[in-house]
């Protein structure tokens, strides 16, 4: 391999304004700001030496703008911008009022976020679609069993060599990107009778660009001004995203690198290592992740390490590439969103690996006040400051052995007098998929079904979602966990709000503890946390399959079932995009965090009564965790009270 690297644009180390805090008050700062001993025993030392956090800007930040919080002010086009204020102010320029700014800003972020997770989806199957042909040859089908399962679905033949299928279900899966045929093949996993509803409520999508540039035409300025058509297409377009083109990301990801099954790793900040070279995975796209795994594995690479001092490679995931990684190679996890920065101030980073999306545009500089690489490798997410070694499905291997050879040359470059690596990292059971989940009980759910109706367990709620800053560091995701197995409900999670569990420790089959009765004797029987971590967040997905299989099990719509969704510590448009579609498939969901609708009542009611009507779910807002597990259980009580339970 090549010893020559990209050159790195100098960028500076960012520093927060000097204040002198008394060590009491730094105490109280980390104790306000996260849950997690291991993240704010780093934060200690971050705030100590000056570098600048996510925090620290949130600190400057305030107050926020009014109008833009409660998502009334419009940028649409060049007569503005306009805000909405009252009095004589009621209407922008081109005549739009409260309204109509705010349905057209909340069809945005659906737009955006849809778009961000099916993209995800749409590289995933090109990758197959080019180790079918013979294009990226390091790349192999894992679970040949799942590829035909799903080619069955799509109607390819599948007497085809397993190229062939592979070849033949990618082309049909990019067909539904931008098909002319109108319809989509996953939705049709849900119930008949869901399927109708949906098409009723006008929200089936016909397929997934088709939806997302009707969005973006919908919320340009003079096309159309009355908020609920704008409303429901941002369902229509998330049910593009959740049974299209995310589900197509977990279902091909699973096909090329293997189906999650149960396994134990670790979690948080102590997962680094004083003698290896550490190497952080972070962003969303398992196609170059998995290749870093292949390639840290090779002698040369291995011996390379040797040859600068250190003991070996230490790959660390963060966010979900992390997840990826940890639900299918065990490959531990430094943290989640609020931990990128973090997982450089320990000072031990030799490199962060970044793909896409969740990426602070910060990262550069805060890895400028350490010794830290940060490596950009996607054309979609060009970094400032960042080494770019670009990665594909047909170099992929050769560019990871590069990146990895940066990691190593780094190490020698470590100040040992600046490392703070937490000692305790937190053991975690993960990789709980649909298929593993069926395995468990036997290959069914009608165990699950049968616990449900006895009422050992009350029902399921999926808990999902990054981490955000206006709310104290994984507090919302896990206080709402341990509230709901109390009242023996069975928790699945995804994403950051996994993490957030497993380093509480309540991703372990002894955390059965925490749960009420009749949940500690299911999961105690079959020796299963009673919180199941199901991947990243387009592996939400998985929790749309499990809530269908459960309703045709069931003999009953998804909306229909004693289950829930909640996203207590929600950032991002990807987020909008994912509870909207859990809600338009049937399942209620909490948010912990108010969406940008504030200057809309209408637009408020649309999201709760109005859909309702629709689709028999709704949203609630509730910021306080507590009290939003009480909101679940009763919704899952009502839910077992029409069913008979």
């Amino acid at each position: 391999m090549s010893d020559q690297y990209p050159e790195i644009l100098s960028i500076e180390c960012l520093r927060v304004p000097a204040k002198q805090l008394k060590p009491e008050e730094v105490d109280q700062k980390a104790e306000d700001r996260a849950l997690d001993p291991a993240t704010r025993e780093v934060l200690k030392k971050t705030m100590h030496e000056g570098t600048e956090t996510v925090w620290d800007r949130l600190e400057r930040q305030q107050p926020h703008c009014k109008f833009c919080s409660e998502g009334i002010s419009c940028q649409r086009c060049a007569m503005g911008p306009c805000r909405i204020m009252g009095g004589d102010r009621t209407r922008g320029v081109c005549g739009n009022d409260a309204n109509l700014i705010v349905a057209r800003n909340l069809l945005d972020w659906v737009a955006m976020g849809a778009a961000a997770h099916s993209d995800h989806g749409r590289e995933v199957v090109e990758a197959m679609l080019k180790a079918s042909r013979g294009q990226a040859p390091q790349y192999q089908v894992a679970d040949e069993e799942k590829l035909r399962k799903i080619a069955r679905e799509y109607g390819v033949d599948t007497s085809l060599p397993v190229a062939g299928i592979a070849e033949a279900l990618a082309l049909a899966m990019l067909d539904e990107f931008g098909t002319i045929k109108g319809r989509m093949q996953m939705p049709t996993r849900a119930p008949e009778a869901t399927v109708e509803l949906w098409r009723s409520a006008g929200i089936l999508p016909r397929s997934i660009d088709r939806e997302v540039v009707e969005a973006m035409h919908r919320v340009h300025m003079g096309v159309g001004n009355e908020p609920d058509g704008l409303v429901m297409h941002g369902f229509r377009t998330s049910m593009a995203d959740g049974w299209g083109g995310s589900m197509m990301g977990t279902e091909i990801s699973d096909v090329m690198f293997g189906t999650p099954e149960p396994k134990r790793s670790k979690v948080n900040l102590g997962v680094l290592k004083h003698d290896q070279v550490n190497v952080s995975l972070h962003g969303h796209n398992p196609v170059l992740s998995e290749m870093i795994v292949k390639a840290a594995e090779l002698p040369a690479l291995q011996e390379r390490a040797k040859a600068v001092g250190a003991a070996g490679i230490n790959l660390v995931g963060l966010c979900c590439t992390g997840n990826e990684l940890l639900m299918r190679k065990g490959i531990p996890q430094a943290g989640n969103h609020l931990d990128q920065e973090l997982t450089i101030t320990t000072g031990a980073l030799e490199a962060m690996v970044v793909d896409y999306q969740c990426i602070f545009p910060t990262l550069p500089h805060t890895a400028a006040c350490y010794h830290t690489k940060v490596i950009a490798t996607s054309p979609k997410a060009n970094i400032s400051g960042a080494m770019y070694m670009e990665i594909s499905p047909e170099n992929a291997f050769e560019q990871s052995q590069r990146i990895l050879e940066v990691a190593i040359d780094n190490y020698p470059n470590r100040d040992r007098s600046r490392v703070l690596i937490p000692e305790r990292p937190v053991d975690a059971m993960v990789g709980f998929s649909v298929e593993a989940i069926k395995k468990a009980l036997g290959g069914s759910l009608k165990p699950l079904l049968e616990v449900i109706a006895s009422g050992k367990i009350r029902g399921c709620a999926g808990i999902v979602g990054c981490n955000n800053p206006h709310i104290k560091h994984d507090y919302g995701h896990v206080t709402l966990a341990r509230e709901l197995i109390k009242r023996d409900i069975l928790c699945v999670e995804t994403g950051c709000a996994s993490i957030a569990c497993a380093k509480a420790g309540l991703m372990l089959p002894e955390s059965i503890e925490h749960a009420g009765k009749g949940l500690q004797e299911v999961c105690g029987s079959l020796g299963i946390p009673p919180i199941l971590h199901m991947g990243s967040c387009v592996d939400n997905t998985r929790v749309l399959n499990l809530v269908a299989e459960l309703a045709r099990e069931a003999g009953v719509r998804i909306d229909q079932l004693p289950v829930a969704g909640a996203a207590p510590e929600w950032y991002s448009p990807k987020a909008v995009a994912i509870a909207e579609y859990f809600v338009g498939s049937g399942v209620s969901t909490v948010l912990g965090v108010m969406p940008r609708i504030g200057g809309s009542p209408m637009v408020a009611r649309l999201l709760t009564d109005g859909i309702e009507d629709r689709v028999n779910a709704k949203f609630w807002v509730e910021p306080e965790p507590k009290k939003a597990a009480a909101l679940i259980y009763d919704h899952i009580e009502v839910r077992r009270k029409a069913l008979g339970m």
